[in-house]
């Protein structure tokens, strides 16, 4: 005879879900530390916790609130939005992942631009939205990048340009990597020129934009611990079949090895994008 034989199992209650009325959104846990944050907290840190400095991801219109004088900016091109000139379908076609991500963001691209102020002084500035379609580079936000930099050529400004991005955008194909070259060029010019261009890299920074104009700035600046890089960790490592070194291809270790020029804390931005301005300016 079984040990358990005649044993019977006591039966289980169903647990049934009790309704609750508390909003969701209000509390957001810490990639790093772990800790439980409220997300009014986090609003007015904007996005930085305030345990352990960990630097979630910034939208758009709260990065420029953060890096512009208040009033200052002028948003152009907002009317501009990609439509599908390759008719490309996945799991779903390109236009209706447009349509999605437009009702998430309330945008028409994932690129804001225009002219604004910091601290008093006239800058182009194009700022990258991960929300959109993972910060994708598709024609309108070459367009937009290659605006940015073409008005600073222009009005003889500095051009600053925030980077958030996986990438070039597949749904457009070659349409997407030509944006490479495009955004490049104007970039050269303003070299040419001798205006500056300064680049401020964040997380993540990956695929074609890193290999364009995100690393080609007179200065390369990046938040702490941001992914910076052309292909994902696993894929290299896959590729080459080796291990990489711990904290490969964020801020810190690009720093130590020559392939950024700073890492500045989210709350200093400002303040050193002032700083280099004015530099630019005096020579």
């Amino acid at each position: 005879m079984g040990w358990f034989e005649g044993v019977k199992s006591p039966k289980l209650k169903s647990s049934k879900k009790t309704a609750t009325h508390t909003p969701s959104g209000l509390w957001k846990k810490c990639n790093n530390c772990g800790e439980i944050l409220q997300t009014d907290r986090l609003k007015d840190t904007y996005q930085v916790c305030p345990y352990c400095d960990h630097h979630f991801r910034l939208s758009a219109y709260d990065r420029i609130e953060l890096l512009t004088d208040d009033g200052s900016f002028e948003f152009m091109g907002q009317e501009l939005g990609s439509t599908n000139p390759l008719n490309f379908q996945d799991k779903m076609s390109y236009k209706d992942r447009l349509e999605k991500a437009y009702e998430k963001t309330g945008l028409k691209d994932g690129t804001l631009c225009g002219i604004g102020k910091i601290n008093g002084t006239d800058v182009a500035l194009g700022v990258m939205n991960f929300q959109f379609m993972g910060g994708s580079m598709g024609v309108v936000t070459g367009e937009k990048i290659a605006w940015v930099m073409d008005q600073a050529y222009e009005k003889k400004i500095p051009a600053i340009v925030v980077c958030c991005s996986g990438g070039a955008r597949m749904q457009e194909g070659i349409l997407s990597l030509m944006q490479m070259g495009k955004t490049s060029a104007s970039r050269q010019r303003l070299k040419n020129e001798g205006i500056p261009y300064i680049s401020l890299l964040t997380d993540p920074t990956t695929g074609g934009v890193a290999a364009s104009f995100a690393v080609l700035g007179d200065v390369n600046i990046a938040e702490p611990k941001a992914l910076i890089g052309f292909a994902g960790p696993r894929v290299i490592e896959q590729s080459i079949r080796q291990t990489l070194p711990d904290g490969f291809q964020r801020s810190e270790f690009l720093r130590d090895h020559g392939f950024i020029d700073r890492i500045v804390h989210r709350h200093k931005l400002k303040e050193e994008l002032s700083f280099f301005i004015q530099m630019f300016k005096k020579n």
